[in-house]
């Protein structure tokens, strides 16, 4: 997650393990090259180009992110056949070298932060190296119930479940807490002692406050009031990723330029959207539906002199903030999401009290409730219905919900989340 870097002050010095990805990682990680940065050294291990593929495309971005999202078909995915019990031994393969990397740098009784899905062997393979170390894991995502973890292999699922329940794992939120509980209990028995805890992540809200007032941002809010003139903007800022949710967005703002004749060439959907894990094909098909999905809106209402729905894809954080201080509806509609950090970075830059419409399934959810207006992601009426809710809201009530917001938002920052971890190990 971009928001970590913030932890970087030299507050908590550290060595960082991570893999070497670029071909100039790679040579470093050779060389034995340690890497400073902020106070902190950056060791890196290599794996070959095969095995992180197995590890990283195949088990952690197809198989544990459609998991713990809830985005399987299983009538027809995941199927355990050869090749993917291949995978699986090469995603416990770069498990075992993270260990490994870890334990080689760790001083006696030092404290092991463990980060995400991906990594999720891990704290069993240092436990059983050096049990003089205190190893904490910190999931990201949401985590899937006990039905879907019956999905995985049951050698599998019981070295994953006992790697993370053999110490403290922490979430997001607490129905992600619950859901990993009771997925340990299917798995592991029903007696299994599990230690959970809540941490919520928040930006470095100073810093994004002085971000969005820099000039790389005033050139892209020029730009982007050039674009869209005085019509009210609906934002969406998100990876292009199936859990995002983005189609059933569009197909919320068609149904809402449907039932609301009205605001017709008064409001702009304004999709500011990246590219994400290319490599693999259910992303690339899924980013063909969504740019289908953005033409069939404007192919039905546009005018000539308003186009409904522009897709921005460059990866441009200026562009990110410049949108988020224009949003008059700033829309986050996930399937699933471990936190969502879009939810709490746009009510702190807003400069139009922007009306935050904010999936339930969304972890941020839990903090925000009451701030926005709760969506229900497979509900396209229901969404058409708090976007028209939204943009027809009176300047007081925008208001007093970005007060709320903001303040929600602000309450957790990444210094004071790594210090919970601290706490918690």
């Amino acid at each position: 997650m971009s928001a970590l870097g913030s932890v970087l002050d030299g507050t908590h010095p550290g060595t960082w393990i991570a893999a070497a990805i670029s071909a100039d990682d790679v040579a470093a990680a050779r060389a034995g090259v340690v890497a400073e940065l902020v106070g902190s050294d950056v060791r890196l291990i290599t794996v070959d180009e095969n095995t992180h593929h197995l590890h990283y495309d195949v088990v952690s971005n197809s198989l544990l992110w459609f998991l713990h999202h809830g985005l399987f078909g299983l009538g027809h995915d995941p199927t355990f056949d050869n090749d993917l019990h291949g995978a699986l031994a090469a995603f416990t393969t770069v498990n075992e070298a993270f260990a490994a990397a870890v334990c080689d740098a760790a001083k006696p009784d030092d404290v092991v932060l463990v980060h995400d899905y991906q990594l999720a062997l891990v704290p069993a393979c240092v436990r059983a190296r050096r049990p003089d170390l205190r190893v904490l894991h910190f999931t990201h995502t949401p985590f899937c119930g006990p039905n879907s973890i019956r999905v995985l292999p049951d050698q599998f699922a019981h070295d994953l479940m006992s790697s993370l329940a053999g110490g403290p794992a922490g979430f997001h939120t607490e129905r992600w807490a619950a859901a990993f509980s009771a997925s340990a209990r299917e798995v592991l028995g029903a007696s299994t002692a599990v230690r959970t805890f809540v941490a919520p992540l928040g930006p470095d809200t100073d810093s994004l406050i002085a971000d969005a007032q820099s000039e790389a941002v005033e050139r892209e809010l020029a730009a982007l009031q050039t674009l869209v003139g005085d019509r009210a903007v609906v934002l969406r800022a998100d990876r292009i990723e199936p859990s995002k949710n983005i189609v059933r967005g569009f197909l919320a703002f068609d149904r809402l330029l449907e039932l609301n004749p009205s605001l017709r060439e008064q409001v702009v959907f304004v999709a500011m959207l990246n590219a994400s894990r290319q490599s693999l094909d259910l992303y690339r098909e899924y980013a063909v539906e969504v740019h289908d999905a953005a033409h069939h809106v404007n192919e039905r209402w546009s005018t000539p002199s308003w186009q409904p729905v522009i897709v921005d894809e460059r990866d441009d954080f200026a562009r990110t903030l410049a949108g988020y201080r224009r949003a008059d509806v700033v829309l986050v509609n996930p399937i699933k999401d471990g936190l969502n950090l879009v939810a709490k970075e746009a009510p702190l830059v807003s400069d139009r009290d922007a009306v935050l419409c904010l999936s339930r399934e969304a972890g941020a959810h839990d903090e925000l409730v009451g701030a926005c207006l709760s969506l229900h992601p497979f509900d396209v009426e229901q969404q058409a219905a708090a976007l028209a809710t939204a943009l027809a809201m009176t300047p007081a009530e925008r208001a007093e919900r970005a007060t709320r917001a903001r303040a929600s938002a602000s309450a957790v920052s990444p210094t004071s989340w790594l210090e919970a971890l601290l706490r918690h190990v």
